[in-house]
């Protein structure tokens, strides 16, 4: 229960860090910043990808302290899981990015962020199975898990740390491909969305 546990709460940080790093473009929203990046001859869904990536690399040192947070406690973990690890969670924290440009793209303040965004964020903890299992939930539970993203990303990262031990069907909701689906489908989409709402909004201004 405690590596379960572990695995869970090391792609909840990456996808939370990430997502709530993504708030510094409401600063720079308050502070007419991003007013004058978007003036600049480049893509608006480069400058967003690229604020992405930053916080992506931030939760991924978060991350590396995690997994030795985690060999410290005694969890197991061999060299061919951590390795699997590294690409799984540049996805994670990429896709949790992705999900705090959507959250915050009509924010328009620092105060309404830090309201709203636990309040998308701490549901998801018990609807994505960080710290108890998701397979047998109620109906209308299962119903929200499903629509959870940190479902996704919880799950595509036990999907690799357990991949070939007798435990990965008792704890794995999907395979691995079926994940990276419908991350990648999410991703594209809160991009899209996000990027072109929060331009929107600064032209508005």
């Amino acid at each position: 229960m405690l590596t379960f546990t572990f695995v869970g709460v090391l792609a909840q940080t990456l996808f939370q860090s990430s997502a709530s790093g993504v708030i510094s473009l409401v600063e720079d929203r308050e502070s007419d910043f991003s007013q004058e990046i978007f003036v600049s001859p480049i893509s608006r869904y480069s400058i967003v990808f690229g604020k992405i990536l930053g916080e992506s690399l931030v939760a991924i040192a978060q991350g590396v302290g995690i997994l030795l947070f985690g060999l410290v406690i005694g969890i197991d973990m061999s060299l061919v899981q951590i390795l699997a690890l590294v690409p799984v969670s540049v996805v994670v924290c990429l896709f949790g990015g992705a999900f705090g440009v959507m959250v915050l793209s009509n924010l328009g303040s620092q105060r309404s962020a830090q309201q709203i965004f636990p309040f998308l964020i701490l549901p998801q903890f018990f609807l994505a199975g960080v710290f108890a299992p998701v397979k047998n939930l109620p109906a209308y539970l299962d119903v929200l898990s499903h629509l959870a993203p940190m479902r996704y990303a919880v799950d595509l990262t036990r999907s690799i740390y357990y991949r070939g031990t007798d435990e990965y069907e008792a704890v794995v909701l999907m395979d691995a491909i079926f994940n990276m689906i419908v991350i990648a489908g999410l991703f594209a989409a809160f991009m899209v969305v996000g990027t072109f709402l929060f331009v929107r909004s600064e032209r508005n201004r």
